[in-house]
């Protein structure tokens, strides 16, 4: 077996498996319940710079 051969097939089986796996973790990351205080955090930076002196 060639060594194109053995990384070819990793990458078309065991490779796309993790990546998949990986996607959705990440994905699903922001919804587990610890990182409330976090997605909340980030929700509102945008507006933490936020001056109300320039009317």
């Amino acid at each position: 077996m060639s060594l194109y051969t053995a990384l070819r097939h990793f990458a078309d089986s065991y490779a796309l498996a993790m990546i998949c796996v990986l996607y959705l973790t990440l994905c699903l990351w922001h919804f587990r319940p610890g990182a409330k205080p976090h997605v909340a955090d980030a929700k509102h930076s945008i507006f933490r710079d936020d001056d109300n002196d320039d009317q």
